[in-house]
């Protein structure tokens, strides 16, 4: 009996994106009429993101208990959220020096509702984060705005629940967001198809040019990574004192399966086990903070989603004000809250940034053939900046046993 191969998504989507080249390449006039079955996968995808990202932010931020280990989980807020705005602003500053998507042509492609040279003033930047009606923001896609209400919606939620012991609220919405992310795996199922299908009709109109970027754009964002991450232990390195090669030999371990695995949640024993074993992080300060890292800490997602946006940006030849660029930076930092743990969740995520800043969503789909590598740059990058927050949160609080982080060596 022949045993069956099971084939990954990345695997599955970078065997689509190949199919789309030769088929767009040899049949370019039958090519053009696939691009409906793409338009329909990324509506299909679309139509939940709302639900995806307020249940995953109110889940997330109505889990804390913010009553019983206030200060600490106070601190790790605070290194979440600066190392993940950092991660998003470093990725931009990349991408606007070296800017991977300059002197690409897309005529041919779609670009309807392309704002371009979109700019915003400082003050419409911030009024802008709040909703008047979330009902509205919902109806519009404001992104922004759905993640302030679900973070406010998810504090009182937290307050409410450890302060009165009633759960039932915080559990229906745990089973709904179980069911929306059931919903996306499922559309998920024909991204291949989907892939397929627009990348057939870009090739179709573009030709091979179109590939081009994407290669320039996987250079910069390894580039970005490697930096941001050297960035992060030189920092561990001057606050703690720790040794810079110990921590680098005692992260060996979980960074090469973040990089196999491209899964933050099948890496997440590997990190928990060595965090307490091998750099000496007292058990309950790693329990947490790694916990919560899994859902509010995610600086690769950030830094993905800044450099990608940029990218598509340079592409069609938008050019953005300073404010805008901040804007960008901060958009992806709150969209990373919301990081979908689903197969092809850098699509997913894609979807939910892209049309904020204007940009034609079947864009996406030039990123789909290096998804694999995209997964693996976002999880190093989303694991270790776990790990480092962690460290830097137990420093703080006299969580770090120096002796075994030496003996482990």
């Amino acid at each position: 009996m022949t045993k069956k191969i099971k084939i990954s998504m990345s695997g599955q989507i970078l065997i689509a994106m190949i199919l789309g080249i030769i088929i767009g390449l040899t049949f370019k006039s039958f090519s053009s009429n696939l691009k409906i079955v793409g338009d329909i996968f990324i509506k299909l995808i679309q139509m939940g993101i709302i639900l995806l990202v307020m249940g995953q932010v109110i889940e997330a931020v109505g889990n804390i208990d913010l009553g019983q280990f206030g200060r600490m989980i106070r601190q790790t807020v605070i290194v979440f959220f600066t190392s993940s705005i950092l991660a998003a602003l470093w990725g931009a500053i990349m991408v606007i020096i070296f800017k991977p998507g300059l002197g690409i042509s897309l005529k041919g492609l779609s670009n309807s509702g392309i704002k371009a040279g979109q700019s915003m003033s400082f003050s419409k930047v911030i009024s802008d984060f709040f909703p008047s009606n979330i009902f509205e923001s919902m109806s519009k896609g404001s992104i922004v705005q759905v993640i302030v209400f679900s973070i406010i919606f998810g504090i009182a939620l937290s307050a409410f629940c450890h302060s009165t012991n009633e759960f039932q609220l915080l559990d229906i919405i745990k089973q709904f967001n179980q069911v929306i992310l059931k919903m996306i795996s499922l559309i998920m199922k024909i991204a291949p198809i989907g892939i397929f299908a627009l990348i057939a009709s870009a090739i179709g109109k573009l030709g091979i040019k179109v590939i081009i970027p994407m290669m320039k754009y996987l250079v910069v964002y390894g580039f970005s990574t490697l930096t941001y991450l050297i960035f992060w232990i030189l920092c561990i390195t001057l606050v703690t004192k720790l040794s810079f090669v110990n921590l680098i030999k005692n992260m060996w371990d979980m960074s090469l399966m973040a990089l196999a695995t491209t899964s933050s949640a099948v890496t997440f024993p590997t990190e928990l086990k060595d965090a307490k074993e091998k750099i000496g992080i007292k058990d309950k300060i790693a329990q947490i903070v790694l916990s919560l890292g899994m859902s509010l800490n995610s600086n690769g997602s950030a830094m993905h989603m800044s450099i990608t946006i940029i990218t598509i940006a340079q592409i069609y030849g938008i050019q953005y004000n300073l404010q805008t660029y901040m804007y960008i930076v901060l958009l992806a930092t709150l969209a990373s809250l919301a990081n979908a743990v689903v197969p092809g969740a850098a699509l997913v995520s894609l979807a939910i940034v892209i049309p904020q800043m204007g940009l034609p969503v079947e864009s996406i789909a030039l990123f789909a053939g290096v998804d694999w590598f995209v997964g693996m740059l976002r999880t190093i990058l989303n694991v270790d900046s776990d790990v480092f927050s962690s460290i830097l949160v137990a420093h703080k609080n006299n969580g770090i046993n120096t002796e075994l982080f030496y003996k482990s060596n």
